[in-house]
């Protein structure tokens, strides 16, 4: 199914933010099959247990991607299925949310226990205040802060809190080094919650793998240009079919 590309959202914010550059693929490739497949909507924060029910609903042999906490998933799921899919790409997507041995480009552990400690005392209030570092770095951050929010679904205090924990547990350095097909991992350079180092480490760490940085722009950039990434993600999807 290399016509076909499973796209995974971030945490909290749901598909919306996703939809915008669906449309803009299948407007540059009509034959391109583009679907946004939900994060799962788990109490637990076993990441063995998301990645099942990711495994039992995405289609194999499919391009797998996602945004931030969607495309460390679609790299863990990669690994797992090897030859059954296609190809990887991320978006803003770090290899360790959180500073790890060896990984310094990541947010400080004590910067995330306060968004676990506001996620339990203030959910809606954590979302937004994620929502405002998501625009940050973008052309007009609060008309896209509001943008995100109003497009966020609504999700249980626990549910939200999972993703939290999912996401500080992952670490992809292993998946991504294992997954042998081809890999698109794109970065903004004005990103508040991914540093923009992340893209040379990514390249450091997997040296024949395509990775792109776009210097003017935030977490949220394809929802601001959704256009232009795209443009590359096409550009990256046919030079793959190529080789």
């Amino acid at each position: 199914m290399r016509d076909r590309l499973i796209l995974l959202p971030g945490w909290g914010l749901g598909v919306s933010p996703l939809e915008p550059l669906a449309a803009a693929l299948h407007g540059l490739d009509e034959h391109l099959r583009v679907e946004i497949e939900p994060l799962p909507t788990l109490a637990s924060s076993d990441l063995g247990q998301w990645l099942d029910e990711l495994d039992a609903t995405i289609p194999q042999d499919a391009w797998l991607g996602g945004w931030s906490l969607g495309g460390m998933l679609a790299a863990e799921l990669a690994a797992r299925r090897g030859e059954h899919c296609c190809g990887l790409l991320t978006l803003a997507s770090n290899a360790s949310f959180v500073v790890r041995e060896h990984w310094p480009s990541a947010m400080a552990g004590s910067t995330f226990d306060g968004f676990l400690a506001g996620c339990v005392a203030d959910p809606r209030q954590t979302l937004k205040r994620f929502s405002l570092l998501c625009a940050q770095g973008c052309g007009d951050p609060r008309g896209l802060s509001r943008l995100l929010l109003a497009g966020a679904p609504s999700l249980s205090p626990e549910v939200l809190l999972a993703g939290l924990q999912v996401l500080a547990q992952l670490d992809t350095r292993v998946a991504l080094q294992r997954f042998r097909g081809p890999q698109l991992h794109l970065f903004a350079g004005l990103d508040a919650l991914v540093p923009a180092e992340v893209a040379s480490d990514l390249l450091a760490l997997l040296p024949d793998v395509e990775v792109g940085l776009i210097e003017q722009a935030g977490h949220g950039f394809l929802l601001e240009d959704p256009h232009g990434v795209a443009g590359a993600i096409q550009a990256f999807l046919h030079e793959s079919a190529d080789d």
